[in-house]
């Protein structure tokens, strides 16, 4: 029997201008807190705090 997939798939949204450029999965069972990196984006060129928001 397969096991259950503990990967869920999250959105990050850029902080500084709320622009959604990043989908990365996230292992929900060892995770709990929402998922917070520093990466570049796009729309602001610079390196900016992303935070998990809801996947619509």
């Amino acid at each position: 029997m397969a096991k259950k997939d503990s990967r869920t798939l999250v959105t990050l949204t850029c902080q500084e201008c709320k622009k959604v450029t990043y989908r990365t999965p996230k292992n929900s069972d060892n995770t709990k807190e929402k998922l917070s990196l520093n990466k570049y984006c796009s729309n602001c060129r610079k390196v900016c705090e992303f935070k998990e928001t809801k996947t619509k």
